[in-house]
């Protein structure tokens, strides 16, 4: 059955960009390449449609067409992770059964946005999907995106769902990280949701991240973890320390702009993007280059 190598999922999740062409269309072609170098630098599952796949502005029929390709790109050689969220739990419980029939391992499903919800409407957003399919889910906490934050109630009611594999903690607050950190055990997990954090994440339990920077810097996003996860505290603390600048000129501006520049600075797909994402300045993109060359990278 699909999903059943999430249980012992840990390390360097890639929230993976979604290329477009010149016209607006994914380039599938370039979105190959970009799996084939993920999977050639130690990347230890790959998350399509998440906040970096910028599926916020793709139709229903790109999405399918996205996770089908990646699916069939990857043919099981790391565990394939949907973003199925949505504001809306109907769609979001839609997306979340299209995605399991076309073969993802997992899911990510993120809290509402916009209009938000109460506590009992939070925990039924989510129980809903999780009662309905039978691959993991991670639940998504970004309140930077969107608005609102899943409670530590809330974490604590959900963590004990068979079908609640873990969370991805990207609100930025180790009080919060650490709080929701006593609910992590052999069937639930936290994967940290900021590349600056991770070390810091980890410290308290979590297993590994869901990588912006991975996209970029595959291996040292691996690597790290790994230290971390083997007992090389002091290499893992190294390499978070050494990457902040280039981290945070991976979020000079919102995320993924600065991303896909980087991915067009190694070589590989254009930085397209759909409105209202525009280009990134020429300030902020000469800080990525400088960073990027500083880490190795170009």
């Amino acid at each position: 059955m699909a999903g059943k190598n999430l249980k012992d999922l840990k390390g360097s999740i890639v929230a993976l960009i979604t290329p477009f062409a010149e016209d607006g269309s994914v380039d599938f072609d370039e979105f190959g390449k970009l799996i084939d170098f993920q999977l050639e630098n130690g990347t230890d599952a790959i998350l399509v449609l998440g906040t970096t796949g910028e599926s916020s502005t793709m139709s229903h029929e790109e999405d399918d067409e996205v996770c089908k390709f990646a699916v069939e790109r990857i043919a099981g050689r790391v565990p394939v992770i949907a973003g199925s969220g949505s504001n809306c739990t109907q769609t979001m419980l839609e997306k979340s059964l299209r995605y399991q029939e076309l073969g993802a391992d997992g899911l990510l499903i993120i809290t509402p946005y916009y209009n938000k919800a109460n506590e009992e409407g939070m925990y039924q957003h989510f129980k809903t999907v999780l009662d309905a399919v039978d691959i993991p889910c991670i639940l998504y906490n970004v309140p930077g995106r969107t608005g609102c934050s899943i409670s530590e109630n809330v974490v604590a009611r959900l963590a004990s769902h068979p079908n609640a594999l873990g969370i991805k903690e990207a609100s930025g607050s180790i009080a919060y990280a650490s709080k929701i950190a006593r609910y992590l055990g052999d069937d639930f997990f936290m994967f940290s949701g900021n590349d600056d954090m991770v070390v810091p994440l980890m410290s308290l339990g979590a297993r590994g991240v869901i990588s912006v920077w991975a996209n970029v810097a595959p291996k040292t996003v691996h690597d790290m973890v790994f230290d971390w996860l083997e007992g090389r505290h002091d290499a893992a603390l190294a390499t978070q320390l050494d990457n902040l600048e280039l981290i945070g000129a991976l979020f000079a501006e919102v995320n993924p702009i600065p991303v896909k520049a980087g991915v067009e600075l190694l070589g590989y797909a254009k930085a397209n993007y759909r409105l209202p994402l525009a280009p990134m300045s020429d300030a902020n993109r000469a800080r990525l280059e400088a960073a990027m060359k500083e880490r190795g990278l170009i």
